[in-house]
């Protein structure tokens, strides 16, 4: 038996939400991120269907992620966004690193000039995140300074929205004034147009003027939206969240921010988590379920074990906080989240039996439960749940 849940990846929701989000932005070049393995999804085949369906590059966060998609026959443009230690192998395997600092430039240009080669860049601008980037008052002049060092070829220039999920987008709205007046110095002194992008998913669903060349979604390739936090159980769509604020203009930007756009209802969750029913117990009233003691049955319960734990993925937090889908019925957890297994309550569910199918994440019949629930019961976000239950279960993948 292998441990763990099975991750069921429909490849053509990914498709279809690529889809959605080209006719959005006007057929701009699309920057699909894939890192962290495709956000939990199987890095490798959701970038083989990225890139049949148009994407134009795609983005990673380390050199070694982009190596395993070369190795597996991808050849599209790969951009690396963090990786400054692994030099060689941005030249071994044709990748374009964001430089984020001078070091890197001058380290990249010693091996190009070494192997007698030039390596395609783009650099990163701060424009207030406060992670990583070219920052301070010498920014236009550091990036220049680049764009001249022999062996390098700068082709693009991004930065990052702090709160571009936020209802409130002044801080936004001043980040992307701050990018774009570096890009326009930059472009006049070099006398040359260079690629920028900087709208990641929040961006592209709401704020237009961040479009810029080209745009960089993530999370909503997977079917998720970064402005709705927790969805209605049993809807498999959820709505939106309301319009959002509205303002002046501010430096030729339209900050009369336009509610999500609508098109954006329609992006199709792609993953589903599932596993089967190992063990079922018939219980007695006051007995105990799993470590603590946190649930003792109230009345003659049938208890099903799982054989998913927190070492898959299923937060501890889920203990006695969560549901799965057992024959389209929902059914609760009890009792504490084990390393490897977890409890649920069927005695609501007269004939289900050892074998048979359970949801953690997805739909089953007429009930769903999504990434956005899951995330409201943990306090935390859909990112970190489909990263942690995906990369954690067994892939199956649907055309």
């Amino acid at each position: 038996m292998n441990r763990g849940a099975i991750a069921e990846i429909n490849l053509s929701a990914i498709a279809h939400n690529l889809v959605t989000i080209k006719k959005s932005v006007k057929n701009r070049p699309i920057i699909a991120v894939v890192k962290a393995d495709a956000y939990g999804h199987g890095s490798v085949e959701v970038s083989r269907r990225l890139i049949k369906e148009g994407a134009s590059f795609l983005a990673v966060s380390y050199t070694g992620e982009a190596i395993e998609l070369r190795d597996s026959g991808i050849d599209a443009p790969i951009i690396v966004l963090f990786d400054c230690e692994d030099i060689e192998g941005l030249f071994d395997f044709n990748l374009i690193p964001v430089i984020h600092r001078l070091a890197t430039a001058s380290s990249l240009s010693q091996l190009a000039k070494k192997r007698k080669t030039t390596i395609k860049v783009h650099i990163k601008v701060d424009t207030g995140m406060g992670r990583l980037g070219l920052w301070g008052d010498r920014i236009v002049e550091d990036l220049l300074s680049i764009a001249d060092t022999e062996g390098i070829e700068l082709v693009g220039m991004m930065s990052h929205f702090s709160d571009a999920d936020l209802l409130d987008k002044s801080y936004a709205i001043s980040q992307l004034e701050r990018f774009r007046k570096i890009i326009d110095a930059v472009s006049r002194r070099l006398k040359r147009k260079v690629l920028s992008h900087m709208a990641n998913s929040a961006a592209v669903i709401a704020f237009e003027d961040a479009y810029l060349d080209a745009v960089r979604p993530g999370l909503m390739l997977y079917g998720y939206s970064p402005f709705q936090e927790s969805g209605d159980r049993g809807q498999k769509s959820p709505p939106l969240s309301p319009p959002l604020v509205r303002g002046g203009t501010r430096g030729g930007i339209n900050s009369e921010l336009r509610t999500p756009n609508s098109e954006f209802v329609n992006l199709i969750p792609a993953m589903k988590v599932k596993t089967r029913i190992l063990c079922v117990r018939n219980l007695s009233p006051g007995s105990p379920v799993s470590y603590g003691r946190t649930f003792i049955t109230k009345r003659h319960s049938k208890i099903g074990v799982i054989p998913v734990g927190y070492a898959d993925g299923y937060n501890r937090i889920f203990s006695n906080n969560a549901g799965v889908l057992v024959k389209g019925k929902r059914v609760p957890v009890v009792g504490r989240v084990c390393m490897d297994l977890t409890m649920v309550d069927l005695t609501e569910v007269e004939d289900a039996r050892e074998g048979d199918g359970v949801v953690l994440l997805g739909d089953q019949g007429k009930e769903v439960i999504t990434a956005y629930e899951l995330a409201e019961r943990a306090k935390t976000i859909p990112y970190e749940i489909l990263t942690s239950l995906g990369s954690r279960s067994r892939k199956e993948y649907i055309p």
